[in-house]
């Protein structure tokens, strides 16, 4: 399997030459939110063998992302609410009361199964591709093998592995998707009154359409994940070198690194969010019927509701960024340290 050379590359993944001399890759689950660092020295003095610090980093990240999700989800529902019934809510605030009062707390939490399964999806398929990418950006540059990347090179990479990544996560996020918004499709008459759950939802598309059902908005998908990593690795590796102000990167602090996990979230949102509009209305109004495809829809929400609906729900999605980097941060250092302590122990 292809390592990752280069250094703060992508979210959560050391840089080479601080792995001992075996050189394995350690992914940590993270879905578009803060990268981490890891000081050279610590791997020097930790004693347990490479399969063990891979399966520690592994448990840390599932609990990073966990928190993540936990955290960030009530704003996920809220932006996915606005996105695709922008007339039933007056802003977040309106969203977030008519939430509660129709479903109550749960109702700000609809969708975090397949969230979960989408996180770790997406994050395990950057995991294998983002070597490869990297070794495809040096070639196409000219470069040797074992050279580093610039920033802007490391944003391409990401953004071309983030279309492999693409193919796993469309399919729950359509479930996801779906889940958010089943009351106000319900009460809309758009569909029929049923279970929801996520069996029930996938059974529901498995009926109707078949194993590519879980593929609507792919192409909306691809379009936001490609020039959004891009812009998301970008504004991360830019926030960094202006938080290092000469120094090393790796110096960074945990406050100066949630800021610039919270910048590359930011700009990548900024850039591809009209996109994401347009995917959640593909995926949740495609469960009344046939939906038109992300150009025909893409027009007909610009000519019926103004270019400023595509925005709808942007609030939310920006105030998410930083708390939810924030648990990420905390779970994964806190839960990764307390296994090291424990395996150093023993």
């Amino acid at each position: 399997m292809a390592s990752w050379p280069a250094a703060h590359a992508a979210p959560g993944l050391a840089r080479s030459r601080d792995l001992p001399a075996a050189g394995y890759v350690v992914p940590v689950i993270s879905s578009r939110e803060l990268p981490f660092t890891r000081p050279a020295e610590e791997w020097a003095n930790m004693k347990s063998n490479p399969a063990i610090q891979a399966a520690i980093d592994l448990t840390a990240g599932a609990a990073g992302g966990t928190a993540c999700v936990l955290t960030g989800q009530p704003f996920d529902t809220m932006k996915v609410k606005m996105q695709t019934f922008p007339d039933l809510y007056r802003g977040l605030t309106d969203c977030c009361l008519k939430t509660y009062s129709q479903v109550g707390f749960r109702g700000f939490y609809k969708g975090t199964s397949p969230a979960l399964i989408a996180n770790i999806a997406e994050n395990s398929v950057l995991f294998m591709c983002y070597g490869f990418c990297q070794q495809v950006v040096r070639k196409v540059a000219g470069l040797d093998k074992q050279a580093k990347l610039s920033d802007l090179q490391n944003a391409a990479a990401g953004s071309f592995a983030s279309a492999f990544a693409a193919l796993v996560l469309c399919p729950t996020e359509l479930v996801k998707c779906r889940l958010q918004t089943m009351y106000e499709m319900e009460t809309s008459g758009k569909i029929a009154k049923s279970q929801n759950t996520v069996w029930s939802v996938i059974k529901s598309i498995l009926r109707k359409d078949g194993p590519l059902g879980f593929y609507h908005g792919l192409s909306s998908t691809l379009l936001r994940e490609v020039p959004g990593y891009f812009f998301f690795f970008g504004g991360y590796e830019l926030s960094r070198s202006f938080f290092a102000s000469g120094r090393s990167k790796d110096e960074l602090g945990p406050v100066p690194l949630m800021l610039s996990g919270g910048v590359g979230g930011i700009c990548l949102w900024l850039a591809v969010y009209p996109v994401d509009c347009i995917k959640s209305r593909i995926q949740v109004l495609s469960m009344s019927g046939k939906q038109a495809g992300f150009i025909r829809t893409f027009i007909n929400v610009v000519k019926n509701e103004g270019i400023t609906a595509l925005y709808s729900g942007l609030k939310p999605t920006m105030i998410r960024a930083f708390p939810a980097n924030g648990a990420l941060f905390l779970a994964y250092e806190y839960s990764r340290k307390l296994m090291m302590n424990q395996w150093e122990a023993y």
